[in-house]
């Protein structure tokens, strides 16, 4: 391997980002932001580092293992650098903006690194754009948030995709309604999630019948709702299933084209998360776009505060996207620089060039331009 080889070599998991590429991915960034700031959510901006033992509190309580930890030199403590955002938005929230009027929107866009991917995720540096509303318990503002998600995706260029919606702690709440043991229902919520069939029917009782008709009725909206409202659940557990009833119903008098589907014994990713939640998952299948859902945090007080949010995905988001055509840019010769300036104003990308051309039009195929400015006017290659 040549000198010039190695030092073009990345760590697993970690890329360069070229051009036109790093510009369509601040373009989508940008965009989002803009659906953001549509809503009347405020961009606030966080370190990529913070002292291990902030980040791996509260909602960040699981996120040890994909972390990264070094050595502050200033401090002599340990640091994380940042496996996700939604953290630090936790932090500020509850610190340095505890006093700000409730309910409280927050944005965010930037890079997070992970000791290791996932299966729909294997890059270890990523992107990640999202709102937090914190204060409001109001289902409302489930409906805001997941509104706001379907409409950043569709407004960064994605459309056709399916919104999963799921209650983590359902299935808990039901098997303890149930008197099922914490042992049978870790095992349950996994076969459930991984949909294993074999490990329900080994369930005795009336309880392996329920759990198979539960995870028999994740799919459309609406015939989950159907098979959902036939199951026979104690009155606590079935006015939550009410409750997504309506959700749904109100999701759809904003939205009426969106592919919903339910899955309740989905859990995997949203391991702090209490109440509804939900998954965008790209048209054709390669991931998911978004992710959110209804949670708390804890104030330096122990006082607990509701939030709910969301984050996008903005490397699965490219990935879905129509490939962009390339930027027009306007090669214009030496010899006629002085109009760079007028056609920028007109809104042109233009390039000048540094050195006489012999043929400016060959000169800007070689450069890779689309247009080349000659004699008073604007050609296309």
């Amino acid at each position: 391997m040549t000198d010039a080889a190695s030092k073009a070599l990345l760590p697993i998991g970690l890329h360069d980002t070229l051009a036109p590429m790093a510009e369509r991915e601040a373009s989508v960034v940008s965009t989002l932001l803009n659906s953001f700031y549509s809503f009347g959510y405020g961009q606030i901006a966080a370190p990529l580092a913070e002292f291990e033992e902030t980040l791996l509190s509260g909602v960040g309580a699981s996120e040890g293992r994909r972390m990264f930890r070094l050595m502050d030199p200033a401090s002599r403590q340990m640091l994380g650098i940042r496996t996700d955002i939604t953290t630090q938005i936790a932090r500020i929230a509850t610190t340095r903006l505890a006093e700000a009027a409730r309910p409280l929107r927050l944005c965010y866009a930037g890079q997070v690194l992970r000791v290791e991917g996932d299966q729909l995720r294997r890059e270890r540096e990523v992107c990640q754009a999202g709102v937090e509303l914190v204060g409001e318990a109001a289902t409302t503002a489930d409906l805001e948030v997941l509104s706001l998600a379907i409409q950043s995706v569709r407004a960064a260029g994605i459309d056709g995709f399916t919104v999963d919606l799921t209650l983590p702690q359902f299935v808990p709440q039901l098997c303890d309604s149930l008197g099922v043991d914490a042992e049978t229902t870790a095992r349950i919520r996994e076969a459930l999630d991984s949909k294993d069939i074999d490990t329900l029917n080994a369930l005795e009782g009336d309880a392996g019948a329920l759990f198979k008709a539960l995870l028999s009725a994740a799919g459309p909206a609406d015939i989950a709702l159907e098979r959902l409202a036939r199951l026979d659940l104690p009155a606590a557990i079935a006015s939550q299933i009410d409750g997504m009833a309506a959700f749904v119903a109100a999701l759809r008098e904003q939205h009426s084209k969106v592919t919903l589907t339910i899955d309740l014994g989905e859990y995997r990713n949203f391991e702090y998360h209490e109440g509804l939640c939900f998954t965008l998952f790209a048209p054709d299948g390669d991931g998911e776009l978004a992710r959110g859902g209804r949670y708390s945090v804890s104030g330096e007080d122990g006082d607990a505060e509701t939030a709910v949010g969301f984050t996008v995905y903005v490397d699965a988001v490219m990935r879905a996207r129509a490939e962009d055509d390339v930027p027009n840019c306007v090669f214009v010769p030496l010899e006629e620089a002085a109009q760079a300036a007028t056609l920028r104003a007109e809104g042109w990308r233009v390039v000048t060039g540094l050195t006489a051309a012999a043929d400016a039009a060959q000169e800007a195929k070689r450069m890779g331009y689309t247009h080349v400015y000659d004699a008073g006017q604007i050609n296309e290659l």
